[in-house]
């Protein structure tokens, strides 16, 4: 478990998780498993995570592309927060940029949050930190609303998005 049975704030409200995602996949078992957690006080989703060595790219080091991909699943979840129907946003573009090196085996939070909204567009933005609030990887990116059609294929996985813990 990537959040390494930190205590979490009480006040943080977790979001629902997918069955076979990559990212928050209750039951892929190559996934990453991450909680995510909205912060509404401070708006912004938050993900405290460990990467482990099996994502490393050089030996300590996270991979560029699992980074991305935690820094992309943060786009839509942004969009989430706060809402009463957790409507599905995906990437239209995502610029990532590497300040540092990020560990793994390393305490760390991811925080996204949403920089400007339309009705089916949006830019969000995030970044990996250190325990000491280091900024690692940022990124920012454009999200857009798909299709009715598209969302409507997506109904199926509807049915497994949940909390942890409700129904498991």
């Amino acid at each position: 478990m990537f959040d390494n049975g930190r205590e979490i704030p009480v006040e943080w409200k977790p979001q629902a998780t997918s069955r076979n995602c990559f990212v928050c996949g209750r039951e892929n078992p190559v996934g990453l498993h991450i909680r995510f957690y909205e912060d509404l006080a401070n708006a912004r989703v938050v993900v405290p995570l460990i990467i482990p060595e099996t994502y490393q790219g050089y030996p300590g080091i996270a991979h560029g592309g699992i980074l991305a991909t935690v820094l992309d699943e943060l786009s839509g979840r942004a969009l989430m927060m706060g809402a009463e129907d957790d409507v599905f946003w995906v990437t239209a573009k995502l610029e990532v940029r590497y300040r540092k090196p990020t560990p793994t085996e390393t305490e760390l939070t991811a925080v996204g949050w949403v920089v400007s909204k339309r009705r089916r567009i949006a830019e969000v933005a995030g970044e990996i930190r250190l325990p000491d609030g280091t900024v690692t990887v940022e990124a920012t990116a454009v999200v857009v609303l798909p299709p009715k059609d598209t969302l409507q294929q997506w109904d199926e996985e509807r049915e497994g998005w949940r909390v942890e813990g409700e129904g498991d």
